[in-house]
């Protein structure tokens, strides 16, 4: 139908714009009546959002004077807010700010323009008091008011614009100071000297802590249309942080930091952000992350974020860039009805080379200089809902493509086929060098260790060594269950080849940086067949910590029973294996005749009957040796008294020396199992404490006294020995 022919009668015409003048006119004397009234209707507005402040927050807000400059432009002078009780948080000399009225009519706040002349912001922290709690008081009533009724897509969104609609198209600070002083040990001051929206052309200068630096952020931005692109850097210099070094004994710089902001939209049940963040020369150095420098030259994620009604998502179709080398990172939180995490990293198969070299530069210390050829791809998936822990999934794949090493780097992967000098570390310090080869008399090769030995070890800390390829994913899936469930780390998921990587070739810090080392070592030596399972196990036998000063099963049966690997029997054997965990408390498991202590005897059965219906040994029903394992002579003068009891956790880490309590928690997983007391968390020098029912405090310090004294000759014995 062709609507211009259609002919509207001319008194339907007339009456129309009767009608809508009548509109005009009466929005006009409205208008006007408003704009009479509108200094009245200022000072009730403004009224209102005080006595708010003050009742909602505890806030006391003070204006010296406000009014109206230009239809929709208020300009006020002498702002300030004092939280109650805290410091003054915010000094105002001049304020100007502008709205937009068309969203004004539907109850949108949008900054037109906003100028500011000399101003204060200032945080202050002390102790666990800031003039920020009134944020958090707030926020915790708002909590619990709506308390399973959270739309997370909503929140979202909603958040988003309040925080873009408070960015206003035209702007002009001058003169803003930023403060924040935590307990008078650390401060932060900027001083926005300048910043300026012209257009959308964002502008800004801020003077770090009295000229120490300059940073600038500049950019484009459009709040309308939900669009921005902005950059962070520092005049002639890395922007840095030195608050984080001072607080936190963190050190953070980089050149620079992009944000990009592309679009974000609600669409059905889901809101969707998409954008882009990228730096240049990101550095960290945390005692935690790395013991040195680690380096990312070049990082950028372009991501694609999902908020639902009860999750927030980082969306598989995002790809992170780490200089040649990409992947697809997959993130999401479920909050209700139950807290699920799930995570997923996608890698493409891609030159393997490319893959090594997008590695943050000084994470992995031993490979920095590895070349490679061929191609690799990867793929991890977790999912854990936090109401059902055991059902936790885990896996994680790398895998190979013609991959060929094809020369090393800093450190030869291979050099454990030969014949090596091994320094072994108690508590950060190096010890005595061990040769691990023919040269050393306690060297023990593989077809000279007994097989009770062997096969104790293998049950209780790696059954399926010879056809696993250094990982065991059910161990690892295992271990997130159980250390959730504790809230704590328990458990861990290491093979022994992991833990020969640890101790031959990486550096004793615990660090994130060495564990995903040792992950990255153990899987190029596995895959790449780079040493024999036969090699490994043997190398691994002659460094094992088996005591005070003992290292491998050479020393450690020569030690404790004056014979050789090969003449082990069983329950030795089992004894062995079972101080592989907490070496330092080996002598606390024996009794003052030279006999095991009666708690280790359901540890004997339940180890013994495992490598019996393995057909690792004969069948036992009177406990697989228990009763024949004997400390010899030699060593017994240097027991502890019977009634002596100690805290396992004091041998636990390979830091300052712990304490020993009065419990009796000397055990492994089995031990405390099959009865132990209650662990308790502790981290200073050992001392030993007895029965105090019954003795004076004089006797209890002569016996720690000489317990220091049996350690100090244990020691002497042992080194007059080597």
């Amino acid at each position: 139908m062709d609507l211009s022919k259609i002919k509207v009668p001319k008194k339907y015409i007339k009456i129309g714009a009767w009608v809508l003048g009548v509109f005009i006119i009466l929005f006009i004397a409205m208008g006007a009546i408003a704009y009479s009234k509108r200094s009245i209707l200022l000072k009730t507005m403004m009224a209102k959002a005080i006595a708010k402040a003050d009742k909602s927050y505890g806030l006391e807000v003070k204006i010296g004077s406000a009014g109206f400059n230009g239809l929709s432009t208020v300009h006020m002078t002498k702002i300030s807010v004092v939280p109650k009780d805290r410091d003054t948080l915010t000094t105002i000399a001049d304020l100007t700010i502008g709205v937009k009225l068309f969203p004004l009519l539907f109850g949108n706040v949008k900054l037109s323009e906003m100028k500011l002349n000399s101003g204060k912001i200032t945080v202050v922290s002390r102790d666990t008091l800031t003039n920020l709690d009134f944020i958090l008081k707030r926020k915790k009533k708002d909590s619990t008011a709506t308390k399973g009724k959270i739309d997370l897509a909503n929140l979202a969104q909603n958040l988003l614009n309040q925080v873009l609609y408070k960015i206003p198209d035209n702007m002009e600070v001058k003169n803003l100071l930023l403060q924040y002083n935590d307990n008078d040990t650390a401060k932060l001051n900027f001083m926005v000297s300048k910043a300026t929206i012209d257009n959308g052309d964002l502008k800004s200068t801020l003077v770090v802590n009295d000229k120490e630096s300059i940073w600038h952020i500049n950019g484009m931005v459009n709040p309308s249309r939900k669009h921005l692109d902005v950059l962070f850097f520092a005049d002639n210099k890395k922007v840095e942080l030195p608050y984080l070094n001072k607080k936190l004994q963190a050190k953070l710089s980089f050149d620079t930091i992009r944000t990009v902001l592309k679009e974000a939209d609600k669409k059905g049940d889901r809101f969707l952000v998409q954008g882009s963040w990228s730096i240049k020369n990101l550095l960290i150095n945390h005692k935690k992350i790395a013991a040195n420098d680690v380096i990312v030259p070049d990082a950028k994620i372009d991501a694609n974020i999902i908020f639902g009604k009860n999750y927030a998502a980082l969306d598989s179709t995002s790809t992170v860039y780490l200089k040649e080398a990409t992947f697809h990172p997959f993130l999401k939180y479920t909050l209700s009805p139950n807290k699920i995490y799930e995570v997923k990293i996608h890698l493409d198969e891609q030159e393997a080379q490319g893959v090594l070299n997008g590695f943050p530069q000084g994470l992995f210390e031993s490979l920095e200089g590895l070349k490679v050829s061929g191609k690799v791809k990867y793929d991890l998936n977790f999912y854990l809902n936090t109401a059902i822990p055991d059902s936790v999934k885990f896996n994680s794949g790398l895998t190979p493509n013609n991959f060929k090493i094809l020369s090393w780097g800093k450190t030869n992967l291979q050099k454990i086929n030969k014949p090596f000098v091994y320094t072994p570390y108690e508590y950060g310090k190096p010890m005595r060098k061990i040769t691990i080869g023919p040269a050393n008399p306690n060297f023990t090769p593989l077809s000279e260790v007994s097989s009770n030995f062997k096969n104790a070890l293998l049950t209780s800390e790696d059954p399926s060594f010879f056809t696993h390829k250094g990982f065991v994913m059910e161990s690892i899936r295992k271990s997130f269950a159980v250390n959730f469930k504790e809230k704590k780390f328990v458990r861990g998921g290491s093979t022994i080849s992991m833990q020969l990587v640890k101790n031959v070739f990486l550096s004793r810090n615990k660090t994130l940086a060495r564990k995903a080392e040792e992950i990255l070592i153990v899987w190029l030596i596995e895959n790449n067949r780079l040493i024999s399972k036969q090699r490994m196990l043997e190398v691994y036998f002659n460094i094992i910590e088996m005591g005070q000063n003992v290292y491998g099963i050479g020393e450690a049966s020569r030690h404790y029973f004056g014979k050789t690997p090969a003449s082990l029997n069983i329950g030795e054997g089992i004894f062995l294996a079972n101080i592989v965990p907490r070496p330092k408390i080996a002598m606390y498991k024996f009794r003052g005749d030279g006999g095991l202590k009666d708690y280790l005897y359901p540890y004997f059965k339940y180890m013994g009957n495992i490598m019996a219906n393995r057909g690792l040994t004969p069948r036992d029903s009177s406990g697989y040796g228990f009763y024949n394992v004997r400390l010899r002579e030699g060593l017994r003068q240097y027991l502890l008294p019977d009634s002596t009891t100690l805290d396992t956790t004091a041998f636990d880490d390979d830091g300052e020396m712990p304490v020993i309590e009065t419990q009796d928690d000397s055990k492994t997983l089995f031990d405390r199992i099959f009865g132990g007391n209650k662990e308790k968390d502790t981290a200073t020098r050992p001392t030993v404490k007895t029965d105090t029912l019954q003795k004076t405090n004089k006797q209890l310090r002569q016996e720690k006294r000489e317990q220091r004294q049996r350690e100090k000759d244990l020691e002497k014995q042992k080194n007059d020995g080597q």
